[in-house]
């Protein structure tokens, strides 16, 4: 990998971030080929540690009604469908998730380093609009790339497996969908999933990077700990799920086994629950956004730091 070399003080490098020394920085542009694979090594990590908490938010919004009284309590939703379906339930569509995040994260990071600098000035600075924005472009492209159709064949898995089980794999449910309802099937909840990674990852990514500058400003370290690095991350988790968790549920309603447009995934929210409805399994997604926000800005770190040693 090619390193930029840092020019003199008072001296503009075009649209690039500024060079630190490798021991003590953390700012030297990665490849698209190291952005990627940090990338998806972080979403690997992350998908497969944080995957219980994804399993009872899915399910807490598809079936509200038949969790024990208790649907904003992840752990009795789990505790219960150990009891009635077996431990491997709460796993079920874990393998296509883990290799949608994988992908997703590193598309994620690929667009989300690749726009950053494109958008920085010429002294490698982003302007908070412009890291949002940086944010929506990365959510935008992993939703189209990865996330929709991985999106939908796990959430088709979570709500078959509560019925008379049409799916008997995740390649079984993929090949059902597309034989029945076309690629059209395995695209369903585009719009709505969409939306809500554009917002999600905007308010992330954008989130996690004001924060990390703020820290580098006030401690004069631009390379924060792991344990800062997960802490940051679990920061810009919480404050994500409280800001998007409306697009999540209408995605989910959008991409159960069935299935529903749009317009009538939230029609059916208000039908159903009003507009608390719009934040159900928010608990449920708080715990694994929290641990997943800093598991992957820690693991990406850390694996950027390698090739920015090394590569």
């Amino acid at each position: 990998m090619s390193v930029q070399i840092v020019q003199p003080a008072g001296v503009a490098q075009a649209a690039r971030p500024a060079v630190e020394d490798k021991k003590t920085g953390s700012n030297t542009r990665l490849s698209p080929v190291a952005s990627l694979v940090a990338g998806s090594i972080a979403g690997a990590a992350e998908a497969s540690i944080t995957y219980p908490f994804e399993f009872a938010k899915t399910r807490a919004q598809l079936r509200p009604d038949r969790i024990g009284g208790a649907p904003n309590n992840p752990l009795l939703l789990l505790r219960t469908t150990v009891a009635q379906e077996g431990i491997r339930s709460v796993y079920t569509g874990c393998t296509t998730l883990i290799a949608g995040t994988a992908l997703k994260a590193g598309v994620r990071f690929l667009t989300f380093d690749t726009t950053q600098a494109m958008l920085a000035d010429e002294n490698g600075k982003l302007t908070a609009t412009r890291r949002v924005l940086a944010g929506m472009t990365a959510g935008a492209m992993e939703s189209i790339i990865a996330l929709t159709p991985t999106e939908r064949i796990k959430t088709a898995l979570i709500d078959d497996a509560k019925g008379a089980r049409r799916f008997g794999s995740p390649v079984h449910a993929a090949s059902t969908i597309l034989r029945e309802q076309g690629i059209q099937g395995i695209y369903r909840g585009l719009l709505s999933t969409t939306i809500k990674q554009s917002a999600t990852t905007a308010v992330r990514m954008g989130l996690y990077g004001t924060l990390r500058e703020a820290y580098a400003t006030r401690s004069g370290n631009s390379k924060p700990s792991s344990a800062m690095s997960f802490a940051i991350g679990a920061i810009a988790g919480t404050g994500t799920v409280y800001a998007t968790q409306p697009f999540d549920t209408i995605k989910t309603r959008a991409q159960a086994a069935n299935g529903e447009s749009f317009v009538r995934a939230i029609a059916g929210v208000v039908q159903t629950d009003g507009i608390r409805g719009f934040w159900r399994g928010s608990t449920m997604r708080l715990g694994r956004l929290v641990l997943s926000g800093g598991i992957v800005f820690s693991v990406y770190e850390k694996v950027a730091d390698i090739f920015r040693t090394y590569g």
